[in-house]
């Protein structure tokens, strides 16, 4: 008999420690992704849609590498200097050095692109100008929107290879 109930006693902890166990959850661990395992959340770069939605996708992940698959390598930025009335430029390596600072510096960034106004070109150069609305959360009271059009200049050497940002002229309110 008090073998049995020793059996017993054993059974319940072992019962009510799987128990206890499998309910737990640490209150301080990152949510889990709700993306499947093995879903793409970047497109086909060989297509003109791909390469924006890529680009969106960079903004909301924040993720440099992403974004520097995006531009090609004698890529340049066009801006307008509005205090000197004259347009400044920068390369490749200043575009990521900016756009790295801009992603830690942000809790969140959110990117819609609007129509496309103007696309001209052929299958391996095109000209793409595109309004875009840009939110940048620094934190709950430091919010940034940005209104404007960018002004691309797409490339590739062949229909077989992804379009890559040669040329881009900011044009936006900020």
């Amino acid at each position: 008999m008090f073998r049995q109930s020793i059996a017993y006693m054993f059974l319940f902890f072992i019962i009510s420690g799987m128990m206890l166990f499998s309910s737990c959850t640490n209150p301080f661990a990152p949510k889990l992704s709700d993306t499947p395992l093995g879903e793409n959340v970047f497109a086909d770069q060989k297509t003109v849609d791909g390469i924006f939605q890529n680009f969106r996708s960079a903004y909301l992940y924040k993720d440099t590498l992403a974004y520097g698959r995006l531009l090609d390598k004698d890529f340049i930025f066009i801006y307008r200097n509005y205090e000197t009335g004259v347009d400044g430029t920068w390369g490749r390596d200043q575009d990521m050095f900016t756009t790295s600072g801009l992603f830690n510096a942000a809790q969140n960034l959110d990117l819609i692109w609007n129509d496309i106004v103007i696309s001209t070109g052929d299958s391996i150069r095109l000209d793409i100008a595109r309004g875009f609305n840009l939110t940048i959360t620094f934190n709950p009271q430091d919010i940034v929107r940005v209104q404007g059009r960018v002004n691309l200049q797409l490339k590739r050497n062949s229909t077989e290879e992804d379009w890559k940002i040669l040329r881009w002229r900011d044009e936006s309110n900020y």
